[in-house]
């Protein structure tokens, strides 16, 4: 009876501590992590207990127990108490999730998977670190200034990334297009990284077909070939013809594996890059943190096959309102899904291919060049979404029509208004030789434009393009990199969107080549420029009916705020006559700025007063080390409550710091 009793205590003492150790906490801490946490220091705090007490028979035939039980309770339930809340802070220390604003958890994984997690990635790091440090990297990152050690640096990359393999080899094959920012040296090494992708087998894509069409799959395709027409890292593609409208398709799927090592690999890799960025100046000054998780994001989109579909909705329907006569793949939503993703078959060839195209269907080369320039100008200048993977693999004849297709829509960019205005500054000063407006042009691109020093800037770029001036051709590639580096030399740093833009340009520069090895790209983008101009300037007077309504509106929402002008100037020189007129501005009428400054000065607050709570307890404890009576052992309770609220309070703190720093911006 004596057991059942101590059992039933011991149960209502862990009750009572789960409840007050979370109350105590102010945290979001999981209901799998409070339990465990309340049961280690259950079982820790009671075995101490026995040890130290009860174990010694001797205590039960002199009755002494319930006499030590009174004395220590206390004790025991602080110890409890203390040693649950300090669990707590050792699970928030090693978890990794991610707090949304609320200080809520982003995606919550049980205590023991987030354990294996941990292990397996910390396993992973460590093997990439190994490869990176056995082939050099770290002594060639400090010394990649000369040609010779540019190039030792660029091959330390390049093994490295390979022998990592699966999303680190995707990464440096990205990597590798990014010539407006890596110089010649890098893109040369990078651009020998392969990547052997094995093709699903007929098992499997039956298998993604049964789970994203629920069987259906004979009901939906007439024909569907299991033979692949191509084959990536992320998606695989076959032939296929739908049964309703006996039309052609392809049927893009996805990998089953690809998600599976995204979430594993793109931590890693993130560490990866913020490790070398600690180490080298070089990569710091390229931002290859930065390009690692501009390249997270956009994996992310690309193996959602539903953003994808939005992206070709999108763009086909830019390109439709506009004059260029090119053509975007047709879609069909209603067989399309995040895995799956069901297109208009083109029958063509890639520009690379399509030498006898050319010939065949007698089609202008310069022409063609042309339209998907103007193509691409139009959606990222004019509309501001645009395909932002312009390879050659990509862009295809169709045969027959000789129209321009454009394919892959998993990589789309979108430029606000300004970023537009900035680009075409940026392109057409670089034509006319004026690094002003080039100049002018960079400000609207970069994040940081207060930080422009305009004459030195000017004088740099005007350098630059000194050095291009009465050639035949300048690369592309090699006079945006020269401007990027500039933009870097000044701490300036390009919108994430701008830098994609300008790797499209690039991209699209060496596929027009590919075209037409002749075509002057910047000749044609004035002229796109001059063309654009005019038809704004002359579209009011060819639909002048559209534009008297468009003005009327404006007027509609104008006239009564003009209306109030006089009256408003009228009581403003009043109020200055009097002297009523006060420029105020205080910080805390923002209620982000106000509820900031009241949390930090709350913590700053509580941690005053645990310091104190502790700095007074230890004097305590030490003043009745030299009193021999009865008032000692009220000041040792006294400094003991003390150090108990102390840490109480630090332990509170401390996990609200790691909170903190896991919430998502």
């Amino acid at each position: 009876m004596d057991i059942l009793s101590a059992i039933i205590q011991l149960v209502l003492a862990s009750i009572i501590i789960f409840f007050i150790s979370g109350r105590l906490i102010g945290s979001h801490v999981s209901l799998s992590k409070r339990i465990f946490s309340v049961i280690i220091s259950v079982v820790f705090t009671t075995f101490v207990f026995w040890y130290t007490y009860l174990r010694d028979s001797s205590y039960y035939d002199n009755g002494i127990v319930s006499n030590v039980v009174n004395i220590a309770t206390l004790l025991w339930l602080g110890s409890m108490l203390l040693i649950s809340m300090l669990l707590y802070l050792l699970f928030e220390l090693f978890d990794p999730i991610e707090l949304n604003e609320n200080g809520e958890p982003v995606d919550r994984r049980s205590g023991i998977k987030t354990l294996i997690t941990y292990w397996k990635r910390q396993k992973r790091l460590r093997q990439v670190v190994s490869i990176a440090v056995k082939n050099g990297i770290t002594r060639t990152v400090k010394y990649a200034r000369a040609r010779e050690d540019e190039r030792e640096l660029a091959k330390a990359l390049r093994d490295t990334l390979e022998q990592c393999g699966g999303l680190f080899v995707k990464f440096g094959q990205v990597l590798s297009t990014r010539k407006e920012l890596l110089s010649p040296i890098f893109i040369e090494e990078l651009e020998k990284l392969q990547q052997h992708v094995k093709p699903l087998s007929k098992e499997q894509v039956d298998q993604i077909l049964i789970e994203n069409f629920n069987g259906h799959v004979d009901g939906i395709f007439s024909y569907f070939s299991k033979q692949p027409i191509a084959s990536a890292s992320i998606g695989q593609v076959h032939k296929a013809v739908l049964r309703e409208t006996n039309e052609p398709v392809v049927v893009k799927l996805l990998r089953p594996e690809v998600k599976n090592v995204m979430t594993e690999d793109l931590s890693i890799l993130m560490e990866f890059a913020s490790w070398i960025s600690t180490k080298s100046q070089w990569a710091e000054n390229i931002g290859f943190y930065d390009l690692a998780k501009g390249f997270s994001l956009a994996l992310r989109e690309e193996t959602d096959f539903n953003i994808e579909a939005r992206n070709m909705e999108q763009v086909a329907l830019i390109v439709q309102k506009g004059n260029i006569n090119a053509k975007v793949p047709k879609v069909y939503l209603q067989h399309s899904n995040e895995n799956v993703l069901v297109m208009e078959y083109i029958k063509g060839k890639s520009v690379t291919v399509a030498g006898d195209l050319f010939t065949r269907q007698q089609i202008n080369r310069h022409e063609f060049a042309k339209t998907l320039l103007h193509s691409f100008l139009e959606q990222a200048l004019v509309s501001g979404i645009f395909h932002a993977d312009p390879h050659p693999g990509n862009m295809y004849i169709e045969e027959g029509t000789g129209q321009l297709a454009m394919l892959d829509y998993g990589a789309v960019g979108r430029l606000a208004v300004q970023q537009q205005d900035g680009l075409k500054y940026f392109l057409v000063g670089i034509h006319q030789n004026d690094a002003a407006l080039v100049v002018d042009g960079i400000r609207l691109l970069v994040e940081n434009a207060e930080d422009i020093n305009e004459q030195e800037m000017e004088q740099a770029i005007s350098q630059v393009l000194l050095r291009i001036s009465y050639v035949s051709k300048v690369p592309t590639d090699v006079l945006v990199y020269s401007i990027f580096s500039i933009v870097r030399d000044f701490g300036l740093h390009f919108y994430p969107a701008v830098s994609g833009a300008l790797r499209a340009f690039v991209t699209i520069d060496g596929t027009l080549s590919i075209i037409c090895p002749n075509f002057e790209i910047f000749n044609e983008i004035k002229d796109f420029s001059n063309d654009y101009l005019k038809a704004n300037f002359l579209k009011p007077l060819k639909n002048p009916s559209a534009t008297k309504e468009r003005i009327e509106e404006e007027l509609a929402l104008v006239l009564p705020n003009l209306r109030k002008i006089p009256r408003r100037i009228d009581q403003l020189f009043k109020k200055v006559e009097s002297g009523k007129i006060i420029l105020h501005h205080d910080i805390f009428s923002d209620k982000t700025n106000a509820m900031f400054i009241t949390q930090l000065f709350s913590r700053f607050v509580l941690l005053i007063v645990g310091v104190t709570f502790g700095i007074i307890s230890v004097a305590l404890l030490a003043i009745s080390q030299f009193m021999h009576n009865a008032y000692a052992v009220y000041l040792n309770t006294t400094a003991y409550l003390g150090l108990f609220l102390c840490a109480i309070l630090l332990v509170r703190l401390s996990i609200q710091a790691i909170r903190d720093t896991k919430r998502t911006k």
